[in-house]
């Protein structure tokens, strides 16, 4: 059994404590690519009224971006654009572009974190909702970017018929974006040396 450190509030941590924690923060997060991909396979199946399956549509977003020579960062984005809908059904851009914020570029975190709002364009006016909400945003440098993003890649992938590259393609792109976070206020835990006993 791995240490585990002895204080019941935190305010009792000692360093010992704090650095057998940072020890176990250091390898749990470096299980974390592994951790997103066991998520992302909860959308297989999982249709939710849609021509293909969730775990379809990302395969298929990711593919036609890769496609398109797109950067692994975007690919990525691509892939995991909606994962959060799983636990996120309200809200689904905020999840995908929580767990993607310590690791891509400002530019790539608004457009997932905004994706929600752009791809209503395409059907918020069969709901009885506003499908120009994203132009709110038509000052934002971004925005191109990401009416883009869902005319080429979200909204599109829909296809059945569509070869898209299976999951396995992908992990070794989730395994170096996920390697080490760009900003984080934890990232300094993972540079410390490990504890010694």
């Amino acid at each position: 059994m791995n240490q585990q450190a002895r204080f019941i509030h935190m305010q009792d941590g000692t360093e010992q404590d704090w650095a057998i924690i940072a020890d176990d923060f250091r390898a749990y997060t470096s299980q974390l690519a592994n951790r997103i991909l066991a998520h992302l396979r909860l959308l297989d199946g999982d249709f939710g009224g849609f021509p293909i399956d969730r775990l379809s549509h990302s395969l298929q977003t990711a593919t036609r971006a890769w496609r398109d020579g797109r950067d692994e960062e975007y690919v990525v984005c691509a892939l995991l654009h909606d994962i959060g809908d799983t636990l996120g059904s309200y809200n689904h851009p905020d999840i995908a572009a929580a767990i993607l914020k310590p690791f891509i570029s400002p530019e790539n975190l608004w457009m997932v974190e905004k994706h929600g709002v752009f791809q209503g364009y395409y059907f918020f006016h069969h709901l009885g909702m506003d499908r120009h909400l994203r132009e709110q945003f038509q000052d934002h440098p971004q925005y191109q970017q990401t009416i883009e993003f869902c005319a080429r890649y979200d909204a599109a992938a829909f296809d059945p018929g569509y070869d898209s590259q299976p999951l396995s393609f992908f992990e070794p792109m989730l395994q170096r974006l996920f390697a080490q976070p760009r900003q984080s206020i934890y990232k300094a835990a993972l540079q410390q040396p490990a504890a010694t006993a």
